[in-house]
């Protein structure tokens, strides 16, 4: 087996649970229309628990991750990659979750609405799923401009 060991390919797969949490509430009417598809939130299950059991913890979390993994130059360089792509998807998540608190919320739940959150669900799946396939084959998960961001800042 060639390339990172494979406790380096787990940890950069782990990364992509933080973007998956944040992820979740887009899929609630997907999750009643096919309840199989509930299977899906078991993995971030522990994290959402943390988040929610610390004051701001997923501000903790963030600055945890961004701090302690990503500028530390000692985190092999799979590892810092996926959790700053990561937490880049977590951030787009976070303002589209805001833009639909303040846009699309007045307007109430209709069908465009739920439209907009399923397509914004199954995006953020596939974008966690190809992160995390990438990384536990040790390769960089290549996401369009995304991955050039992280680069940069890597």
């Amino acid at each position: 087996m060639q390339g990172p060991p494979i406790w380096q390919r787990l940890l950069a797969a782990l990364a992509y649970l933080l973007p998956w949490s944040d992820a979740l509430p887009f899929g609630q009417s997907l999750f009643g229309l096919f309840p199989a598809l509930q299977w899906l939130q078991l993995p971030a299950l522990p994290l959402i628990l943390l988040q929610d059991a610390v004051p701001f913890g997923s501000f903790v979390l963030f600055l945890v991750l961004f701090l302690v993994v990503v500028r530390n130059s000692r985190v092999p360089y799979l590892i810092r990659f996926n959790v700053l792509q990561a937490i880049l998807v977590d951030i787009l998540l976070v303002l589209v979750s805001l833009a639909f608190r303040i846009l699309l919320e007045p307007l109430g739940i209709g069908f465009a609405v739920r439209t907009l959150a399923n397509t914004v669900f199954l995006a953020a799946l596939l974008v966690v799923a190809f992160g995390m396939i990438q990384s536990l084959r040790g390769q960089e998960a290549d996401v369009p401009t995304l991955s050039e961001a992280v680069r940069m800042q890597l």
